[in-house]
């Protein structure tokens, strides 16, 4: 692996990817006194501001380039194929997170096969590769099961209910048609009572940070509100969390921000959902609710400074989505009325043009009690709706 210079204030730290994660990485890298690229996927992208290239980063050649220009390459997204992650580590190129563990966030199966190997709790769960197979499962599962591509998925795509192994036919026909063959994953559907994310930072020496447990709530498969920390959580169930975390992030060799995302279920039971190596949603609040946010500390890790603070700023931090944002004309345009009405909350805009479900911002606003925080926070997202 490529190694870093002891020159800290000359680091430049490549990002592959141009939405709204690597735009929110601009100013701590500011503030730190990193350089910063980007390599976006097209033009006028979330974080066009730093984006030094525009590119396919499923491209060798346009990868490698731009690489060339910095001293360490992590991302905005895990799907950088893994054979051009490798050939940048064996041309000696610092890459965080490292391939071998970025490979668990990039497929679900690998994921659910290296966290039964570190004895971590998981649904019950089968790679199937046919309907035969399927229905078998669903047979053996109360009727009904979760069913995912092993690659790809995010933000609820990728993702079916299904009682019939019929419905994902297309998926299955899709696997036959490709080259590289494969298989889905079945998975109980879990009753939970709600879900919960548990973020750890941890740079290559092996020192680690977390921040408190998070609720996260879900609309159409899309995170749309943080709660921090987790409210009314039994001690056990968050100390649980904060040990799932820990495991993960030592066992898999993460370095950088991982998320750790997980089912409360109804039975007692702490279950892990899914992993992302990056900065994640669930993490948002952080940057006015803990003292070190997310993203500078995914900043300070890939480039193996110390570790900060992530204690909270403030007794309880909310952080609400802005999905789809206005109807008609760029959100912008909402701001100033948004802003007189609502003084305290923080608003983060992605640039990105609004469409029904995307994510276009976010608002976060701390305080003393969590409920009148809440509502502070909803109130002001609503003005982009």
């Amino acid at each position: 692996m490529g190694e870093l210079g002891t020159n800290r204030s000359s680091i430049r730290v490549g990002v592959i990817g141009g939405g709204q994660l690597a735009r929110m990485m601009v100013p701590p890298a500011t503030h730190l006194g990193l350089g910063i690229s980007v390599l976006a996927e097209v033009e006028g992208s979330s974080a066009a501001r730093a984006a030094d290239a525009v590119g396919d980063y499923r491209d060798p050649e346009t990868v490698y380039a731009f690489a060339d220009t910095v001293d360490v390459v992590t991302f905005d997204h895990e799907h950088v194929p893994q054979e051009i992650l490798l050939e940048l580590e064996r041309r000696g190129k610092a890459v965080h997170p490292r391939p071998g563990a970025l490979q668990f966030a990039q497929d679900k199966i690998l994921m659910r096969q290296k966290l039964e190997e570190l004895g971590v709790p998981v649904p019950s769960w089968a790679a199937v590769a046919d309907e035969v197979e399927l229905k078998a499962f669903i047979d053996a599962h109360g009727g009904r099961a979760v069913v995912k591509t092993a690659r790809g998925g995010y933000d609820g795509k990728g993702v079916r209910l299904v009682s019939d192994a019929s419905e994902v036919r297309d998926w299955f026909t899709a696997l036959a048609e490709d080259a590289r063959g494969g298989h889905l994953l079945a998975e109980e559907l879990v009753d939970f009572t709600r879900e919960l994310s548990q973020l750890v930072a941890r740079r290559p020496s092996g020192e680690t940070r977390t921040w408190p447990v998070v609720e996260t709530i879900q609309r159409d498969g899309v995170c749309a509100v943080v709660l921090a920390p987790a409210p009314v959580a039994d001690p056990a169930t968050l100390d649980e969390a904060a040990r799932i975390g820990a495991v993960v992030a030592e066992g898999v060799g993460v370095t950088g921000v991982l998320a750790v995302e997980m089912f409360e279920a109804r039975d007692g039971r702490v279950l892990v959902n899914e992993l992302a190596m990056r900065p994640h949603n669930s993490g948002h609040f952080s940057i006015e609710g803990s003292v070190t946010s997310q993203f500078e500390q995914h900043l300070r890790a890939v480039a193996d400074l110390p570790l900060g603070d992530t204690s909270m700023t403030a007794p309880a931090a909310v952080m609400v989505n802005v999905l789809g944002g206005p109807v008609e004309g760029p959100m912008p345009v909402r701001y100033a009325a948004a802003l007189a009405a609502h003084p305290r909350a923080k608003f983060h805009s992605y640039d990105k043009t609004p469409r029904p479900g995307r994510k276009v911002g976010h608002v976060t606003v701390t305080g003393e009690d969590l409920e009148t925080v809440r509502a502070a926070a909803q109130a002001a997202a609503d003005e982009f709706n």
